[in-house]
């Protein structure tokens, strides 16, 4: 790098020979010098997610698969030799935590932008940070809210499905095959709400009879006072609208209460840490939604390379759903800085809207209204026989195609086009 700055110098004092004094004068100003650190100084992506928590081995695998994305970058050379890193903080899934980190990261450590979140409502709280800075946020969590008028801006980017998308695509394949009598057990935040909002729309048009949905605090341990009330009640479907730890001991005492004996239990979004946490009895023939599984990699080139980059970068293991958003946050940024060839704020909005890709599961882009990556929805069902590997937890049992009808309008959003 140095040789580099001196034959820069060196073209420069030419330059000055040839030119009138004043240039001179701006070549060895402490201007020129700054703006010369400047350049070199690395791309900062400040990385806020719950590493504590209920979420949190959801978390870490977004970091792993985030910083893979960095790794990439900078072993293709960069931009023009500038390094991207990557600075991890712990928001503990609370919204005032994640607002004063991402404050920090901005204020402080002056990054350029900033991709994460593991939480509805967390992101928002981040992506008001950000918007009033005019920092990029690309959001890897859940949330229909983020993309209505009122809380998007133009620095805000959504990389995940959103729930409309999630439950729509669960919602047509289980409707159509298991009956109308659906009873709801939903968490009691933004994640639950938003999740049988769309179920509820989607179930217009299979004529669903919704039987009560009962809500339970984030972070609920016991269940058996919840789960007689929805027996009695006879459903054909439950859809329980949780994540984390509190899917984990749902499932597992709804298995032991016998639910699943006349009844097709449902989920809007089925993690693969928690499916290989709580293990294969507690979510044996549960269906639900995912926009990343490992296993489509017979189906798409860069879901193999995606698994095979990942499995070198951390002895054999293979990335999850959260990790893959936690990949594709970090490298679609990271691609506009590059295509745009700056980190300028307006350069870089401009070519993740021109942006179509496919990094890890197919054909991708950004809906220009409300920045919504169009994208499949996996809907899958958990497994406990001929596993291929210790990841091997579920099968694709259907795909809905990328698709801007499967999302609301953007009039719907509040946006005018």
């Amino acid at each position: 790098m140095r040789s580099e700055v001196s034959k820069s110098r060196s073209i420069s004092r030419r330059r000055v020979l040839a030119t009138a004094g004043a240039g001179a004068v701006i070549a060895a100003s402490p201007f020129r010098i700054n703006l010369v650190k400047a350049e070199e100084a690395s791309i900062k992506i400040g990385f806020p997610v719950p590493l504590t928590g209920p979420y949190g081995t959801e978390a870490q695998d977004q970091v792993r698969a985030a910083q893979l994305a960095i790794a990439q970058f900078n072993e293709a050379g960069g931009l023009n030799g500038r390094k991207a890193e990557l600075l991890v903080r712990d928001d503990k899934l609370n919204p005032g935590e994640a607002a004063t980190r991402t404050l920090e990261l901005v204020e402080k450590e002056k990054v350029n932008f900033v991709v994460g979140s593991l939480s509805a409502a967390v992101q928002l709280a981040i992506n008001n940070v950000t918007k009033e800075r005019g920092i990029i946020f690309n959001s890897i969590s859940q949330s229909d809210a983020i993309n209505e008028a009122s809380d998007f801006s133009r620095f805000t980017f959504h990389e995940a499905l959103n729930p409309h998308m999630t439950s729509g695509a669960v919602g047509r394949y289980a409707f159509s095959k298991f009956g109308k009598r659906v009873a709801f057990l939903t968490a009691d935040y933004a994640y639950g709400h938003e999740m049988v909002r769309g179920f509820l729309e989607v179930g217009k048009a299979f004529n669903i009879e919704n039987l009560g949905d009962i809500r339970h605090p984030l972070g609920t341990t016991d269940f058996s006072t919840l789960l007689p009330r929805i027996q009695a009640l006879k459903p054909d479907i439950l859809c329980i609208s949780n994540f984390g730890r509190d899917q984990q001991i749902a499932l597992r005492q709804a298995t032991d209460f016998g639910i699943k004996k006349t009844t097709q239990i449902i989920s809007p979004l089925l993690s693969h840490a928690s499916r290989v946490a709580a293990g294969p009895q507690a979510f044996e023939g549960v269906i639900g939604g995912c926009s990343f599984y490992w296993g489509i990699e017979d189906k798409f080139a860069s879901t193999k390379a995606f698994n095979d980059a990942f499995r070198k970068m951390y002895d054999g293991k293979l990335p999850t759903d959260y990790g893959a958003l936690g990949y594709g946050g970090v490298r679609t940024v990271l691609s506009a800085v590059k295509n745009a060839g700056s980190v300028d704020t307006d350069k870089v909005i401009a070519a993740l809207e021109a942006l179509k890709y496919d990094y890890y599961k197919g054909p991708q882009y950004y809906r220009k209204c409300d920045h919504q990556s169009v994208q499949s929805v996996l809907v899958i069902r958990s497994k406990s026989k001929d596993l291929r590997n210790d990841s091997d937890v579920f099968e694709v049992i259907s795909t809905e195609e990328p698709d801007a009808a499967h999302l609301r309008s953007c009039a719907e959003l509040g946006h005018k086009a």
